[in-house]
């Protein structure tokens, strides 16, 4: 691809990116409030912050994203929480091993999950409420692994 002879004939610059670019200058922040939301809700269910944090760590991971893992680790105070960040721990019930599968699942083979996925979470005991909460989590670490994973082939672009 060639480049512009002059910053002013980048693509990137034309009106249409610029009132794209200018409608989400707000990105970041509503990014941070909709993180905050799903990690560390007012209304957790049966699933607390902490735990919360090792799941977005282990998804993070399982994206190949060792310093956004980090970050979440970091956030965790109890060692049994943080131990479910490593993706090689299945969990420590029957109830949460069949969420660490589903969640581990929905994280890195998307395409493969089924309606039966969802009715092994109720089988395992786990509240439709509850459910839809694992999936605002998935999906919201869904979208911050591929914001991330671009800003990174965007920073080695221009290195």
């Amino acid at each position: 691809m060639t480049q512009p002879t002059s910053p002013e004939a980048s693509p990137w610059l034309d009106a249409e990116a610029l009132i794209a670019a200018r409608a989400r200058a707000n990105i970041i922040e509503l990014s941070r409030q909709a993180e905050t939301a799903v990690v560390q809700p007012r209304d957790a269910g049966a699933f607390p912050a902490q735990w919360r944090l090792a799941i977005a760590a282990r998804i993070a991971a399982l994206n190949g994203l060792a310093n956004l893992a980090e970050h979440y680790l970091a956030s965790i105070t109890e060692p049994a929480f943080r131990n479910l960040g490593d993706p090689a721990q299945t969990g420590s019930d029957a109830r949460e091993r069949a969420v660490i599968a589903f969640m581990d699942k929905v994280a890195a083979e998307p395409r493969a999950v089924v309606a039966g996925d969802i009715e092994g979470l109720k089988a395992a005991g786990v509240a439709e409420a509850d459910i839809v909460r694992l999936c605002e989590l998935n999906a919201f670490m869904s979208y911050q692994c591929r914001v991330f994973a671009g800003l990174a082939v965007l920073k080695g672009a221009a290195a």
